[in-house]
């Protein structure tokens, strides 16, 4: 909840933003071998973004490490992390619990910091956003649909969807009335004044999409979307997310467990052992013209 209230708030400036934030000092050579590894492995995966390669780039990461701890105790989470994704792209990234999926979302999403390395959303480096226009990013160049969705359970389901509108000043009336076209594109107009914690799962997890797209953003990040969803509601809800993608023009990365629709994206990374390695295309190829 900590992390959403910080993505969802323009006042909340403070999260992320520390310039004395810890670097660490890996062995060069080792550091040097996996970069280029990983820049081989991205190499090799041309042929699958090729429906794709005369698209800009909407995000990209730079040898992007994140490590946890010091010294014996020390953990790399990200090591050396090359990613590079363009517009109308919907990419899965699969792996185990644990294996840094969440992690590297929040960096891309600017909730957290590098160790080292670097975030680019259309070729400006996240690191070099001061504090205001970096809380506007991830207000409104991002959607985030977390896994529980967050909704506040004595608001009614529009006024959770409007709330990142009503975050960034938008008056209370104009907010609303986006919310309830939001909530209809999700098929959920008659819930409009129904208290979020009144509704089912898979009800609560449409209105969290409905919020993340509210904002009509770029980017869409979503983290296991579908895991705490049963099988019937997980298809639906990422029907629904897939349809959205196509409709609004988004680009969209999602975490996810279900390699089954993993494979429905356009394609499938594996995060493992700090290493982001393609996979295959997957099933879901259809650029937006």
């Amino acid at each position: 909840m900590a992390l959403y209230r910080q993505f969802l708030g323009a006042s909340l400036l403070k999260f992320g933003l520390n310039d004395g934030r810890t670097r660490m000092n890996p062995e060069t050579t080792q550091r040097n071998d996996r970069s280029a590894a990983q820049r081989e492995a991205n190499s090799s995966a041309e042929e699958f973004v090729a429906p794709f390669g005369d698209r800009a780039v909407v995000i990209e990461t730079r040898e992007l490490r994140k490590v946890f701890g010091e010294g014996a105790a020390q953990q790399v989470v990200l090591g050396a992390v090359e990613l590079v994704v363009r517009e109308g792209e919907m990419i899965a990234i699969v792996g185990p619990s644990g294996s840094g999926k969440s992690t590297l979302l929040h960096l891309l999403a600017a909730l957290d910091t590098p160790t080292s390395g670097a975030v680019y959303f259309r070729s400006r480096g996240l690191q070099t956003f001061p504090e205001a226009p970096l809380a506007d990013y991830r207000n409104q160049s991002v959607g985030f649909v977390w896994q529980r969705h967050h909704l506040l359970p004595d608001f009614t389901a529009v006024e959770n969807v409007a709330m990142p509108l009503l975050m960034r000043g938008t008056k209370r009336t104009d907010a609303l009335n986006s919310a309830a076209g939001q909530l209809e594109r999700v098929g959920l107009a008659s819930k409009n004044s129904q208290r979020a914690g009144e509704l089912s799962g898979g009800e609560q997890q449409r209105v969290a999409i409905a919020r993340s797209l509210v904002n009509s953003p770029a980017l869409l990040l979503a983290d296991e979307p579908t895991g705490d969803l049963d099988e019937r509601n997980a298809d639906a809800v990422f029907d629904l997310m897939q349809r959205l993608h196509h409709t609004h023009r988004l680009t969209s990365i999602l975490a996810t467990h279900n390699r089954a629709l993993a494979e429905r994206c356009d394609r499938v990374l594996s995060l493992e052992h700090g290493e982001l390695k393609p996979l295959h295309v997957g099933s879901g190829i259809q650029p937006v013209n």
